[in-house]
C-alpha cells in the first residue's frame, strides 16, 4: 500500500509523540532539523 506523504508526516509525528511525548518530540524535530542529516546510514 501507498501512502501519500502527508500521510506519513502525521503518522510519523503520532509516533513520535507516542514514543517521546508532547515536547520530546518538539526537541527531536528541532535537533534533527539543525543538523545535516542522511536517513539511509
Amino acid at each position: 500500500m501507498m501512502f501519500t506523504d502527508t500521510e506519513i508526516k502525521t503518522a510519523g509525528i503520532r509516533a513520535l509523540v507516542a514514543a517521546l511525548g508532547d515536547v520530546q518530540a518538539e526537541k527531536f524535530i528541532a535537533l534533527i532539523n539543525r543538523e545535516p542529516f542522511d536517513y539511509t546510514k
